[in-house]
């Protein structure tokens, strides 16, 4: 396993950042040139919060064959290190393990009859995890300055603390988990010796930190039970619920692409702005619940005719992880179950579900804008950003359907309408409620769901915890 710079002198960094993704992917064109895309999201804006003279380092791994090209010809974005490990290892570690079993672990999404199934392939993928973990403790070693300051994020990186400490342990050392966690029950379909060194491993930092106090606790019951009380002696773990970035949100909300693709919603809905909209937006991940969301809506207007033709769900369910078979299924399933109910219940003047699947940015946010109702319905989630940034963007406020499952809940559940995200005819008697809701109630509500939600934005996130680090 080599990476960009094995060969020159790695420069000692103050602050480190690693993840599974980096703030920057690269295309490979057909003419061999190679075109760099910056990313988004919490952690990049995160990180900008402590400026360009901080001395930080992201490390991340090469993705795709574009990356993989950029690490070989030693191109790169000064501040970020780029891994290039073995594809085959990373494919394994990545979709065989992080999100074939860990994903569906932390999510509770396993079909416990038929799986999970434990056997000599899932431990040569395991191995691959290993490795993969192992590379990145490697990387961080070499390039961290003494006594610097690591943040490794995400269930990529559970074994990375623990590896990273024994080779380094004058670093401090930070993990933070973005998904739930799994309660100790669950947690034990993990074969015993793999739960210990995934517990291991996260304990290897000085301070592992969760988006929730819920997960934060299943993560510390998880440990008492596998690995005793001394496990946790010296260690900190933090609560750091990220929010959405308000400023950005209000500003991109409303700039021309973002004005056009309303217009064209606007059409798709109908009814001269007289129709209700329930708005979604989602990736086609199994943790979501879209489809029991579907059928929530087909219930609502199979029982309350009166909302025929006088609402729109407005559903954006963008393709995710189609390299899993379950999740192109999934997707599929998603498509059909929109069609069913168009072609029930739709006339000529009017489309109960207006389905996208093309992941759009602006529209996203046009959507937002619209929203009289915004549908979260999470199996599970770690937060869930969307629940956050539909009360921030609507322009005339909206009711927030949420599940008591997401972790968004523990700081907007007061002012949601609360779901049970498996009950479907209770999530129809919610979006009954939340579509029937008074202006001043929905006002009201939206106010302090959007303050609530931008109490924590990504830069304030990421300092609170390099500073609860470093203290």
């Amino acid at each position: 396993m080599t990476s960009a710079h094995d060969h020159a002198q790695t420069h000692k960094a103050q602050i480190l950042v690693a993840s599974n993704r980096g703030p920057v992917s690269y295309t490979l064109g057909d003419d061999g040139e190679l075109t760099a895309k910056r990313g988004g999201g919490g952690l990049v804006s995160g990180l900008s919060a402590i400026g360009p003279d901080a001395d930080a380092l992201w490390v991340c791994s090469a993705l795709g064959e574009g990356d993989r090209e950029a690490v070989r010809r030693g191109v790169g974005e000064p501040g970020v290190r780029m891994l290039d490990i073995d594809a085959d290892t990373h494919a394994a570690a990545y979709n065989g393990i992080s999100n074939s079993v860990l994903w569906f672990v932390h999510h509770m999404l396993y079909q416990t009859p038929l799986e999970p199934v434990f056997d000599a392939a899932f431990r040569e993928q395991w191995a691959a995890y290993e490795a993969y973990n192992r590379a990145f403790a490697e990387a961080l070693a070499e390039s961290a300055a003494e006594g610097a300051a690591v943040l490794i994020q995400d269930y990529h990186l559970c074994l990375a603390p623990g590896m990273l400490r024994a080779l380094r342990p004058d670093l401090r050392i930070g993990h933070f988990s973005h998904t739930p966690w799994a309660p100790v029950d669950y947690f034990r379909l993990l074969p015993d010796d793999i739960a210990e060194q995934l517990l291991r491993g996260v304990l290897g930092a000085d301070r592992a930190a969760f988006l929730t106090r819920r997960w934060a606790d299943a993560f510390t019951a998880c440990a008492l039970e596998h690995l005793g009380e001394e496990a946790l002696d010296g260690k900190r773990i933090g609560v750091h619920g990220l929010g959405a970035d308000a400023d950005f949100l209000r500003e991109r909300a409303h700039r021309d692409d973002v004005e056009e693709r309303l217009v064209s919603l606007r059409e798709q809905v109908g009814g001269d702005g007289t129709r209700k909209t329930v708005v979604r937006v989602d990736r086609t991940e199994l943790s979501k619940n879209i489809v029991r969301g579907l059928l929530a809506y087909e219930h609502l207007l199979h029982t309350r005719p009166e909302w025929r033709e006088n609402v729109v769900h407005i559903a954006f369910a963008y393709p995710s992880r189609q390299d899993l078979a379950v999740y192109r299924e999934y997707t599929a399933e998603v498509q059909r179950t929109a069609d069913r109910i168009n072609s029930a219940y739709g006339t000529p003047a009017w489309t109960p579900v207006v389905l996208h699947v093309k992941d759009d940015f602006a529209r996203s946010l046009a959507a937002y804008r619209l929203a009289d109702v915004a549908l979260v319905n999470p199996i599970r989630d770690g937060m869930n950003l969307v629940a956050k940034e539909i009360p921030v963007v609507s322009d005339e406020g909206c009711a927030l359907v949420l599940s008591r499952e997401a972790g968004a809940f523990e700081e907007l559940g007061d002012d949601a309408i609360t779901v049970n995200p498996y009950d479907v005819t209770g999530t129809a008697d919610a979006l009954h409620e939340a579509l029937s809701m008074g202006a001043d109630d929905r006002d009201h509500r939206t106010k302090r769901l959007a303050a609530a939600a931008t109490a924590l934005p990504p830069q304030k996130w990421f300092l609170e915890q390099l500073e609860a680090l470093r203290s």
